[in-house]
This record gives structure tokens, sequence and C-alpha cells, in this order.
């Protein structure tokens, strides 16, 4: 082989190298950007901002749609904006591309909640907690106890209440809905007990009860129609 043969050969594999180089190196940034995108969109979620928070995961995920973590973000904002056949997709396009995904599993269970679809709720929520890696499952528990209460299932919502709290002690909301179970099925001491603990452990009260009446009361007279758990709350508090 001549020397320019030689010279001919290694100028293509020194091309072929750079070429290859050149295209990882533009999908690192590329991916960069994504994961830049959903930091400041978790940022804007976590102050509330949702507009901006929608718009930093729509270009994290126009950069890298295959990210489970941004379609359940995506899912977040379409549930607060109230367009739950939106959330209900991308819910389940992240659980597509990981049927152990708990967390896509049991926001989708809210959702069917939202959509009074009880039956497919209390499924999701179950998926959810099927997974012995969830890293929240009290909050599973809690959602799950939640649609057992409203079908009027008082055992089975204290049941659930009950794993959430065995889970997470500290975790406020269950103990409000145990207080509410027990109210239903006639246990007041230990409703009124649970209520109590409650209001002690749950940050925005900090055990101040006369708060937790003034909140309660403003709430109900807010609400259209009022509400029935407003007036066990009260209820209980008296007990």
């Amino acid at each position: 082989m001549t020397n320019f043969g030689i010279y001919f050969k290694i100028l293509i594999i020194l091309s072929c190298f750079l070429l290859l180089t050149g295209c990882a190196s533009g999908r690192m940034q590329e991916q960069k950007e994504a994961d830049l995108s959903f930091q400041l969109g978790i940022s804007y979620l976590n102050e509330g901002n949702y507009q901006q928070a929608y718009l930093h995961f729509q270009k994290s995920h126009s950069i890298n749609p295959k990210n489970k973590e941004t379609l359940n973000s995506l899912g977040l904002i379409h549930m607060h904006f109230e367009d739950l056949q939106k959330a209900r997709g991308f819910f389940l396009d992240a659980i597509n591309l990981d049927s152990n995904f708990s967390k896509a599993y049991n926001n989708l269970g809210i959702v069917y909640i939202k959509m009074s679809m009880w039956n497919e709720a209390i499924e999701q929520f179950k998926k959810a907690l099927s997974n012995p890696m969830y890293q929240n499952p009290e909050t599973a528990y809690f959602n799950l106890g939640n649609v057992y209460y409203k079908l009027g299932k008082y055992e089975l919502a204290i049941t659930a209440y009950k794993d959430s709290i065995k889970r997470a002690p500290s975790f406020a909301h269950p103990y409000y809905g145990l207080a509410l179970s027990y109210n239903k099925i006639g246990r007041y001491g230990e409703a009124s007990d649970m209520l109590t603990i409650a209001i002690e452990i749950d940050p925005a009260y900090k055990g101040d009860r006369v708060k937790f009446v003034q909140e309660i009361q403003k709430n109900y007279l807010r609400i259209e129609n009022n509400d029935q758990d407003f007036e066990d709350y009260l209820e209980i508090i008296n007990y």
C-alpha cells in the first residue's frame, strides 16, 4: 500500500472518530439542557409557580421525551390545571416507561379520585404499594384510605390510615382520616384522640386547637353547600 493510501485511511478513521465524538458531545449537551430545565421546573413547582414550571418541564420533555420523571411532573401540572385527561395520559406514559414507577401510579390514582372513578383509583394505589422499593408508601395508603372513606367503607379506611401511620408516624393527614372514620362508626373517644394527635403534629397548627377550629369554620362557610367533614371535625373537637 502506498504512503498516500495509508494516510488516506488514517484520515478517514480520524474523521469518523471526530464525528462520533462530536455526536456524543452534542447528546451530552442536550442531556445537560434537559436536566437543567427539569430542575428549574421542580424549583418553580415547589414555589407554586405552575406556569413557569410547565414551560421548563415542556422544554425538558422536548429534548428527552423518554424521561419518566418529566412525564410525571407534566402530569402533576395538568392535574393542577384540572386538565385530568392530559394528566392521566402523562402518568400512563411514565408508567409505560417503568412498570414499577409507584409515584406515577399514586398520582394516577389521585386523578381517578378527581374523576370519581373509585375502583380505578383503588387499583392504582394498590399497584403503587406493590413495589417494595416505593419510598413514600404512606401517601398511597393515605389516599387509599380516603377512597374507602368516601365509599363509606370505614373499617377498610381505618386499616389503610393505620398502615400509612406505621410507615410515617409524623405524617399528620392519616390521623385526620382516622378521626373522621372513627366518628362515623361511633368510636367517639378514639376520634377525639386521633384529632388531638393530628393537630399536635400538623405543622400548620402545632397543637393550636383554636387556630384549627377557626380554619375549619372559615372553610366550612366558604365552600358551597358546606362539607360534612368540616361539621364532623367541629363535633369531634368538642367531645
